[in-house]
């Protein structure tokens, strides 16, 4: 019996067996699809994020509030954020820098506004951000259409404002040139359009498409409080030591915070590099995690295999004393009944991976990931499936190989 003969058959069994392997395919599907779906969500996000901070490249830090994002400390305990960095503070930053680099400020006006124009209006989900001269360069944002902000509108601080293509969409239907010179209302006020951002798509951590630009000292002006945060991003060019770039910035930061000899940095320099390095060593646990959950479900399934085959060996004792008293040997028995363990995984396998794949790419979508197929993942499920398949069958068609020919024919 040739080994298509084989898979023949064991399709023909699980035909026989239907509740019993449907059951058995779907928890080996249920494994699998956890593996790769957990795996492939973490997977779609960590490129997102690597696409969204490769804008700012390699040779660039930022300059923070200090435990922003509240971090638990060694001991488990929240840290308060430290003291904000605020417009005055930025902008000396900005003006009293002698190094050639390239420093960007930024500041969250609002979120979730929405725009209106000549009746039209987008979902509540537009953000309005002010920025100053150097943004659109630091962040590696083109221009579709229009231009950028003059030096009169960032220093007097007009209501002129740069769009996201996904505002054209609703308001313009897509047509860029035509939203040029018209006013839209938005967060409370009115803005002139005088630029469209080229498609950017949207990350984990920003939607550049669902964002309005302003100058710097309008979102002051319009949007400003007391103790509102700055960013601040600094591109460091070719040739400029990064590190030496850093200390820079760094001490005249410090003299512009009034900070003591001795005294800590009350804000913190991150390199964007070292970010992403630092959440890919966060998932690590996160992998380990999900790929034991779905090796205990897996392992379930197994079991529930096995107890199926020796079920099946029983049931067909008659037919194997048959087979060997038409010549078959050890060896085709036992090769048949492990490719019936094997073909059952595998119909597992691949339903749990086209589940694993769509779950995954949902999850990662709607925390603005981006669709993958993932290849590595799809591997693994495929030679899990393997792996669980022989082990699961092996001990049945052990047993059905060693079956006495005499003693299976007598079988009723």
């Amino acid at each position: 019996m040739n080994q298509i003969e084989n898979i023949r058959q064991a399709f023909k069994n699980i035909r026989s067996n239907k509740v019993r392997s449907i059951l058995t395919i779907l928890i080996i599907a249920f494994g699998i699809m956890a593996l790769v779906g957990i795996l492939t969500a973490i997977d779609s996000i960590l490129n997102s994020m690597v696409t969204n901070f490769s804008g700012l490249g390699a040779n660039s830090f930022s300059i923070t509030q200090k435990n922003a994002d509240f971090r638990s400390n060694r001991r488990g305990f929240r840290e308060k954020p430290g003291k904000e960095i605020n417009f005055a503070q930025a902008m000396m930053l900005f003006e009293k820098n002698d190094m050639p680099t390239t420093i960007s400020i930024s500041a969250t006006g609002i979120n979730g506004a929405t725009v209106v124009y000549n009746g039209k209006k987008t979902d509540p989900v537009i953000s309005i951000a002010g920025i100053n001269e150097n943004y659109m360069k630091v962040n590696a944002l083109d221009l579709a259409t229009g231009r950028a902000f003059s030096a009169n509108e960032f220093l007097y601080g007009e209501n002129v404002c740069i769009v996201g293509n996904e505002v054209i969409k609703r308001l313009f239907d897509g047509r860029e040139s035509s939203a040029l010179d018209r006013v839209i209302s938005a967060g409370g006020n009115r803005f002139r359009i005088v630029g469209v951002m080229t498609t950017q798509g949207s990350s984990m951590t920003s939607n550049m498409d669902n964002q309005i630009e302003i100058p710097l000292l309008t979102q002051k002006k319009l949007y400003g409080y007391s103790d509102q945060n700055y960013n601040i991003a600094v591109s460091v060019p070719q040739g400029l030591n990064l590190d030496e770039a850093i200390d820079y910035t760094t001490g005249l930061f410090r003299n512009i915070r009034q900070l003591r000899v001795g005294q800590d940095n009350d804000f913190e320099i991150q390199q964007a590099d070292a970010i992403m390095n630092i959440i890919q060593e966060n998932t690590v646990t996160i992998r380990i995690a999900t790929i034991g959950i779905g090796l205990i479900t897996l392992l379930g399934a197994a079991i529930g295999l096995m107890n199926i085959m020796l079920v099946s060996v029983t049931e067909r004792t008659r037919e194997i004393g048959i087979l060997k008293a038409l010549g078959a040997t050890r060896n085709n028995i036992l090769i048949q009944f492990l490719t019936e363990a094997i073909v059952i995984c595998q119909l597992g396998g691949l339903v749990g991976i086209v589940l694993g794949i769509l779950a995954g790419n949902s999850i990662a979508l709607f925390l603005d990931g981006g669709f993958i197929i993932p290849w590595a993942w799809i591997t693994l499920g495929i030679i899990t499936c393997l792996l669980v398949g022989l082990a699961s069958g092996l001990y049945p068609a052990m047993r059905a190989a060693r079956l006495d020919p005499v003693e299976s024919l007598r079988y009723e």
